[in-house]
């Protein structure tokens, strides 16, 4: 790096990229996800990552990474959201003969699910939601990402791995 280039880790930077980038990155989840609150944690939490990682973005890059990682934490939301949506639909439509022990056990198992879900690394999480949600193949979950279909394998692998151990129990 050369002395010219402006560090994202030198607080005076960080803090310009805040007040110049916060606003405008709010807004712009906010009309994508409608709810004020969950586009202002999105943001935060972008900021934080921008923070953990101000060693590897470059300062010119901050804006982009900035809007890259808000824009993949609204649709890893949108994607838990389907498949809690998902599930409330089929408990709605299929367990209206089910017995009253039947339906607790279920709906244990889904709070168990979304948490071992919820609970899953980001990586992992990110390439199951993909892949079981979107439906999209490993090669479009690998173009995504911009990993290798290898890469989506493994994580697809330890993701059902570990979803399995977290509810395999009940």
């Amino acid at each position: 790096m050369n002395p010219e280039t402006k560090s994202v880790c030198e607080q005076k930077n960080y803090e310009m990229i805040f007040n110049n980038h916060s606003e405008t990155l709010r807004n712009f989840i906010y009309y994508k996800c409608g709810n004020l609150q969950q586009a202002e944690d999105i943001v935060q939490d972008s900021f934080i990552k921008l923070w953990k990682n101000c060693a590897k973005v470059i300062f010119e890059k901050a804006k982009s990474y900035l809007y890259t990682i808000s824009k993949n934490a609204f649709l890893n939301e949108v994607a838990y959201q389907k498949v809690v949506l998902k599930h409330q639909v089929h408990l709605v439509k299929e367990s209206t003969n089910e017995t009253p022990e039947f339906i607790l056990e279920e709906k244990e198992f889904m709070v168990k699910l979304k948490k071992a879900i919820a609970d899953l690394p980001e990586k992992q999480r990110e390439v199951f939601l993909l892949s079981r949600i979107d439906k999209k193949k490993y090669a479009e979950i690998a173009e995504v990402i911009g990993i290798t279909v290898k890469a989506v394998e493994k994580r697809m692998s330890l993701a059902l791995k570990t979803l399995r151990e977290k509810i395999g129990d009940i």
